[in-house]
Order: C-alpha cells, then sequence, then structure tokens
C-alpha cells in the first residue's frame, strides 16, 4: 500500500490514495451512480429511436443478427432478427450506463439546464460517433468478419449519430 497516515486531532487522515482508491471511491460517488442509472434508461430510448430510424431503411439485418447467428446461433443471419434486435437494445442500454457515468463525473451543479443539455447533447454525439468507428472497424471488420456495403455502411454511421445525439439530448435533459 502507499499511503500514508498522519495523526490530526486524535484521528488519521490519508494524505494520498493510490489511483486503484480514488478509482473505487469514485464508482461509488453519488452523482456517478445516478448518471449511471439516469444513462441506461437513456441508453434503451436512444436504442430503440435508433433501431426504428435504421429498420425501414435498411437492407440487411442488424448487425447483432449476423453476430448472434455466428456465435449462438445457426443458419442465416435474417432468421435471428428478433434476438439481435433484443441483443442491440441491451448493448445500447449499457452504452448509455457507460456514458451517463462518464458524463455524470463532468457535471456541476451549477450548470444551468441548458448547458446540462446542450453539453450532453454535443457529447453525446461524440459518443455516438465513436461507437460507430468502433462498430465498423472492431466489431464488423475483426469479429463478424464482414465489410459492409458503401449505402449500409452509411446508414450504419448515421444511426450511431441518431443514438449519440438521442442519448445525450435525453441524459442532457434529466441530468442528476
Amino acid at each position: 500500500m502507499t499511503s500514508r497516515q498522519t495523526r490530526t486531532n486524535g484521528g488519521t487522515e490519508v494524505e494520498r490514495r493510490t489511483g486503484f482508491e480514488r478509482w473505487v471511491t469514485s464508482l461509488f460517488e453519488r452523482r456517478r451512480s445516478r448518471g449511471f442509472v439516469t444513462g441506461l434508461v437513456a441508453g434503451g430510448i436512444a436504442a430503440v429511436v435508433m433501431s426504428c430510424f435504421r429498420t425501414p431503411i435498411s437492407q440487411s439485418p442488424p448487425p447483432t443478427a449476423w453476430f448472434w447467428a455466428k456465435y449462438v446461433g445457426d443458419g442465416d443471419p435474417h432468421e435471428h432478427v428478433a434476438p439481435g434486435l433484443i441483443l442491440h437494445l441491451l448493448y445500447g442500454v449499457a452504452g448509455g450506463g457507460a456514458f451517463g457515468a462518464i458524463v455524470a463525473a463532468r457535471e456541476s451543479d451549477s450548470d444551468s439546464e441548458s448547458e446540462s443539455e446542450r453539453r450532453g447533447t454535443l457529447l453525446g454525439l461524440v459518443y455516438g460517433l465513436l461507437l460507430s468507428g468502433f462498430g465498423v472497424s472492431v466489431v464488423l471488420k475483426r469479429v463478424l468478419g464482414l465489410d459492409l456495403e458503401p449505402d449500409e455502411r452509411f446508414v450504419f454511421h448515421v444511426s450511431h449519430v441518431v443514438y449519440g445525439l438521442t442519448l445525450g439530448t435525453w441524459f442532457g435533459a434529466n441530468a442528476p
């Protein structure tokens, strides 16, 4: 352990905490916990909005249906659209929780509602773009071995922008 303790007024005071101790403490910080829960809800809403946007314009099943067909079921991804959508909803909820915990840690009690909404929307957009880049380069190419057609790749990216904007805007409007 790398912390030193000194006696002050009959008690002990930790002068320096390890990075791990600070990280564990921050995980249980009230603002971050509330942000995580708010993010879970925002992520679920954003995943539904994203799916509603993507479904009528995409010509292929969602990538999670391909994942399900490859690793859980077998056969054609078109046969696994329902489990793929449920899996995608779970991903969206989890991603929203992570977003909420990260963003809430940066929030301040002095932020106005409009500042919180603007910040949430902007950070949500960035988050959606990061998820989209990760999805194409890691999940689709490396994990699933897929290379989307240009029109499907465009829909994939725009769908994640829709997710990010919805996530960030809803989170910012309901900031903990």
